[in-house]
């Protein structure tokens, strides 16, 4: 085990020898390393948070800090993060609230960028992209492999569709539609198909012109939401688009808060 003389380690933490604790750090006594983490220095880890394997936090981040919550008192809630995350300066995740299930996550193989704040509560999938100064409310999903851009502020319990991308400088304040491209131009508009970040996922040219389909029908036809909600799962139905097609009229049938269109 690799452990810096200024680091503070406070009895109980949990530490396996392949890890590595960079100059002055502090981590608190219900911390739970997994194997090969690296904290660079100067990093805060406080609270019940757990972790997994190869997790590379950088200088100044926070993590499993009380939640940012008038009502919270003190209970033990926790911050559980997955495996292979890049971690950036001055990032902070807030451990759960008990009204809020108690539990902050952070999935797999992520890159959270300086700066962004992750509030309590919040779940965010694998394969994630936080860019600088993302800010997440309290309960915010954002689903895997999606990107939040630079600068973005993401309301309490919105939901972020996986795959899509969010343009810097978007307010979100509505649930932001899966495999979209979705920015700022006066009002919050989706663009279109993400197509060359699906392209770069694997999406086979066949699923591609399924999903290009029905946001011609969603975002291009005259049909209000809900007609062209019934045209989608019509296509989807007869057997004109697989289950991507089918994940998308989903999402957009149980979006309580509405979506960006």
């Amino acid at each position: 085990m690799s452990i810096h003389p200024t680091a503070i380690v406070a009895a109980g933490a949990q530490i396996p020898g392949s890890c590595t604790v960079g100059p002055y750090c502090t981590i608190g006594p219900d911390v739970v390393f997994g194997e090969e983490c690296e904290l660079v220095s100067h990093v805060v880890l406080d609270g019940h948070l757990t972790m997994g394997r190869g997790n590379r936090i950088f200088s100044f981040a926070c993590l499993g800090i009380s939640p940012q919550d008038l009502k919270y008192a003190g209970e033990p809630t926790r911050l559980e993060i997955g495996d292979g995350n890049t971690i950036r300066e001055y990032v902070t995740i807030s451990r759960g609230t008990k009204g809020g299930g108690g539990v902050t996550r952070v999935g797999s193989e992520c890159l959270i960028m300086a700066y962004t704040h992750i509030g309590h509560d919040s779940q965010i999938g694998n394969g994630c992209i936080l860019a600088n100064s993302a800010t997440l409310a309290g309960h915010v999903t954002v689903e895997d492999y999606a990107v939040v851009g630079a600068l973005c502020p993401v309301h309490q319990f919105c939901r972020i569709g996986r795959y899509s991308y969010i343009g810097g400088g978007t307010t979100i304040t509505q649930n932001v539609l899966p495999y979209s491209l979705t920015s700022i131009e006066r009002n919050n508009h989706a663009y279109g198909l993400n197509k060359v970040g699906l392209e770069r996922k694997g999406f086979t040219p066949q699923q591609l012109k399924e999903l290009r389909a029905a946001y011609r029908t969603l975002l291009a036809s005259k049909l209000n939401i809900s007609d062209a909600l019934a045209a989608i799962r019509e296509t989807v139905a007869s057997g004109g688009a697989g289950e991507h097609v089918a994940y998308l009229a989903d999402f957009i049938a149980n979006s309580e808060r509405g979506i960006i269109k």
